[in-house]
């Protein structure tokens, strides 16, 4: 989307509306039994929302139109990408059927080295158009680029980078890194500098430590947008099961510091989207709410 029409300040939400342990949890209210329901009661609490699913199978025409209809003006959708256009090992089902066909793979997985260039470039076409309605009503934030730990820092992966976020264009993309060495002190300016000098904005993330896929939690601002992701500290992150992976309570003391480091990022970037990401019951819901209430009161601004 253009850049002017980007909603200013901090935007809080959560990754995702429809998480099963979320609709058992009691959030939503007992009426609310229809995805219309649910998305406008998220709606009607939080400003922003980030969209997973996307990831696992690429949306619909349709389903984007409902996503603008069932919301009020000035509501943000961050949608992921496609795991096959950042690189991700895909599904082959998730295919559209027609690619599916053409391609003719016995395997279950696939890769973009696997599909081609024309195929991709129809993914990519496709993708981009079912997010249109969401684009023209100024209601799409951002892509999110969510690259694998197997994308390493240097020249030929800053390319690859590059090359997703243009051929996003004119929606905007935001770039999240799975591998450390995008942000080791030695490469963290280099980095920073390559970002900021295509304007595109970086996805800082909270979350554990020590594993392969873990990047250091870096608060900055390489263009008007920043992103800001809360994945949770559970000590089962290489779990299988989303509610263990993701079963995290950010606590009191920790949101109260996160709400100070927030201040201070908003105040080097026009709009800082604020996302939960421990998606497990209600964590995310009541960590987003409690967090947007720190900011609301003033958290003093650092850096």
């Amino acid at each position: 989307m253009p850049d002017d029409d980007l909603r200013p300040g901090v935007l809080v939400g959560t990754a995702s509306w429809t998480d099963r342990s979320l609709l058992t949890s009691g959030w939503y209210p007992k009426d609310a039994t229809t995805p219309a329901a649910r998305l406008a009661y998220y709606a009607s609490r939080f400003p922003l929302v980030e969209v997973d699913a996307t990831y696992y199978n690429p949306p619909s025409l349709r389903t984007a139109e409902a996503w603008r209809d069932r919301t009020p003006p000035g509501f943000t959708f961050d949608v992921k990408a496609f795991s096959l256009l950042t690189g991700h090992p895909t599904r082959t089902r998730s295919l559209y059927k027609d690619l599916r066909e053409r391609l003719g793979t016995a395997k279950d997985t696939v890769y973009l080295r696997d599909v081609g260039p024309d195929i991709a470039e129809e993914v990519w076409g496709r993708f981009l158009g079912a997010l249109t309605p969401l684009h023209e009503a100024g209601k799409l934030g951002a892509i999110l680029l969510q690259f694998p730990p197997w994308l390493v820092p240097g020249e030929r992966g800053l390319r690859y980078v590059l090359h997703c976020v243009e051929r996003c264009r004119p929606m905007r993309a935001s770039v999240e890194f799975r591998n450390a060495g995008w942000m080791a002190p030695e490469r963290r300016d280099e980095t920073i500098g390559f970002l900021a000098e295509h304007g595109i904005p970086y996805v800082a993330v909270d979350m554990p430590q020590g594993h392969p896929s873990s990047v250091p939690p870096v608060l900055t601002a390489t263009a008007d947008l920043a992103v800001v992701r809360f994945h949770g500290h559970s000590d089962k992150w290489t779990s299988k099961v989303i509610e263990e992976r993701f079963g995290y309570l950010y606590s009191e003391q920790e949101l109260e510091k996160w709400a100070v480091d927030i201040a201070g990022l908003a105040s080097r970037a026009r709009t800082v989207h604020v996302l939960m990401n421990n998606c497990c019951a209600d964590n995310a819901q009541r960590n987003a709410a409690h967090l947007a209430s720190l900011l609301a009161a003033g958290a003093p601004a650092t850096g």
